[in-house]
């Protein structure tokens, strides 16, 4: 049962960075079809966020963790002294492939210890598959 939440608990927080890197360049974004493919992406991470919040109150009486306040100003703060000389697509493309490719490797680990249930390894197989997805995409705005 532990081993659900946990695991759960990463994918949660793996969906919540994806949806603040997005929010944190988007404004940035000058091309239209790679504004149109982040807010695509940005929709499926509320998607993942939402199916393991109907999903985790089967394991735990909590919610799942979210991103520390933290973390998510380190990740803007880097965000912005990454894109302060350079906001072109190649650039933003590869700010979020950097964490989308952290999200495939945290999947991946979790997916290969297999202590964790049917339903939960489901739901970090989509992630990840969707996640390698958006590589495929994103790859070619570098």
């Amino acid at each position: 049962m532990e081993e659900n939440i946990n695991a759960l608990d990463e994918i949660h927080k793996g969906a919540c960075m994806g949806i603040d890197a997005i929010d944190y360049v988007i404004d940035k974004v000058e091309d239209a079809g790679l504004k149109k493919e982040l807010n695509r992406e940005l929709e499926e991470y509320k998607n993942t966020q939402q199916i393991i919040e109907k999903v985790y109150e089967k394991y735990n009486d909590g919610k799942p963790h979210e991103t520390s306040l933290m973390t998510k100003a380190m990740t803007w703060s880097s965000v912005e002294m990454k894109t302060l000389t350079d906001t072109s697509s190649s650039k933003i493309a590869e700010l979020i492939l950097q964490g989308v490719n952290m999200g495939i490797i945290e999947g991946r680990k979790i997916l290969n210890k297999k202590k964790i249930n049917e339903e939960v390894s489901g739901i970090i197989e989509e992630f990840v598959a969707m996640q390698e997805k958006n590589v495929e995409i994103l790859k070619e705005y570098l």
